[in-house]
């Protein structure tokens, strides 16, 4: 049941949201963020990729069907703090093995209900993300704070401490912490065919027999980079055949070559990419080795960083399942989940590498094809499984750049990277004028 102890959350700025307390009771200090999907909160828990941030739910109702262990994304939480409006108590769902307040007791998560999580976010849209605390329950350390916030000098000061938080360390904290999770490739189809999870094509079918979906990746190695991965990644593999191994996000290039990999996949993760100095270095071996690379999410941006392009970090970030982005090559938008506050700057692409995809919304890099050497990647997440699977068939592609390093050729857009940046220049001044 979902406590009566009190609890706040505190801006950088000095906004105080007064709620009530779910979860372990404590004080946690983090990067405030939100995400938009009415689902996926298991996931969204589990995802490394939210290692250091106190995540919001926009959607008002949260924890109706519970926890499902088989949902995982990684074998722990990596939140640092949670807040949603209103929690369901008594989750129904047939595959519910506990409710959303006693797990996060469980991974002694602190967190906050009961806020008016809409003006939350408006807060943040309007002036970006923003480091926050949450305090909850009557415990020393929370009874200083609630003292400190009732005097303007020691306010003051707590308000300094907040800001001064950043997110360190963010990849070494999380690598390979899906392993423990990790399923042969028979049980993964299995219970993929059971709840229609299986391989979908691009154009739109989706592939049951298990043999037919397997063809292609038979016999095939792919090394999964772990800088955070979320556990369904490798399910995607393995539902298309080939062998995936896992290394950690220390590994050099060297190490990942000695495994004699057919395909490299570079997973998403946490935190700002340009700190993973030597990750980047290592990728840059890779790609003089010619071995075809995916990249996903934190992969996409250190694939980008080690080709010459650069990264910032976004206002607000894109976060949930209902980000709109459009294929240049086809000009079909697909909706996406998404999880990333950083994106990599369109102008800075060098000579090589192709806009293949972009957000609809605000004209961002969502996709590059690189044509110098056989490597795609992606902003966003074609794994997900809380909302659509149009976009799964990038793991098809990724099996075919495998068995063809030219294959990439054929989907080179047409709209190449200065028209594109000029194109969504114009529509965006454009849908801001009319308003």
């Amino acid at each position: 049941m979902t406590s009566s102890a009190k609890a706040m959350l505190v801006l950088a700025n000095g906004q105080v949201f007064e709620g009530k307390s779910i979860g372990a009771t404590g004080v946690v200090l983090g990067e405030a963020v939100f995400t938009t999907g009415m689902n996926g909160y298991i996931e969204t828990l589990t995802d490394p990729s939210y290692f250091g941030q106190i995540v919001t739910q926009t959607f008002p109702l949260v924890g109706n069907y519970g926890i499902i262990p088989k949902d995982f994304e990684s074998s722990d939480v990596h939140v640092r703090g949670y807040i949603v409006r209103s929690m369901c108590e008594i989750p129904s769902n047939f595959r519910c093995e506990l409710d959303l307040d006693s797990f996060l007791m469980m991974k002694n998560i602190v967190g906050l209900c009961g806020i008016d999580t809409r003006a939350l976010t408006k807060v943040l849209r309007e002036t970006g993300v923003m480091n926050a605390i949450i305090v909850s329950g009557d415990g020393e350390e929370a009874q200083e704070i609630y003292r400190a916030l009732e005097k303007p000098e020691e306010k003051a000061k707590l308000l300094k401490k907040i800001k001064a938080y950043k997110i360190t360390q963010a990849v070494e904290s999380v690598t390979c912490s899906a392993v423990k999770i990790e399923e042969s490739a028979d049980v993964v189809f299995k219970e993929s065919a059971e709840y229609r999870f299986v391989p979908v094509r691009s154009d739109g079918t989706k592939v049951n027999d298990q043999k037919e979906a397997m063809k292609a990746g038979k016999g095939k190695k792919v090394v999964l980079w772990d800088f955070g991965a979320k556990a369904n990644i490798r399910r995607e593999l393995l539902k298309r055949g080939l062998s995936v191994t896992t290394v950690s996000g220390s590994a050099t290039a060297k190490e990942i070559l000695d495994l004699a990999p057919d395909g490299i996949m570079l997973s998403n993760g946490p935190g700002d990419p340009k700190e993973n100095v030597k990750i980047i270095a290592e990728i840059k071996k890779l790609i003089k080795a010619g071995v075809p690379i995916f990249g996903i999410c934190l992969g996409h941006q250190l694939l980008a960083l080690a080709s010459g392009a650069d990264t910032s970090k976004l206002k607000y970030g894109h976060r949930g399942a209902n980000q709109p982005v459009k294929d240049l090559g086809t000009g079909r938008v697909y909706i996406s989940s998404q999880n990333h506050g950083y994106a990599v700057k369109n102008e800075t692409l060098p000579k090589g590498a192709a806009l293949s995809f972009v957000n609809t919304n605000d004209g961002t890099c969502e996709g590059i094809t690189y044509t110098k050497f056989p490597a795609f990647s992606v902003q966003f997440h074609p794994e997900a499984c809380s909302g659509p699977l149009d976009t799964s068939f990038l793991f098809d592609r990724f099996v075919q750049l495998i068995n063809d390093h030219d294959s990439l050729k054929g989907y080179v857009p047409k709209y190449q990277r200065v028209d594109a940046i000029k194109f969504f220049s114009k529509t965006i001044k454009t849908t801001k004028a009319k308003k």
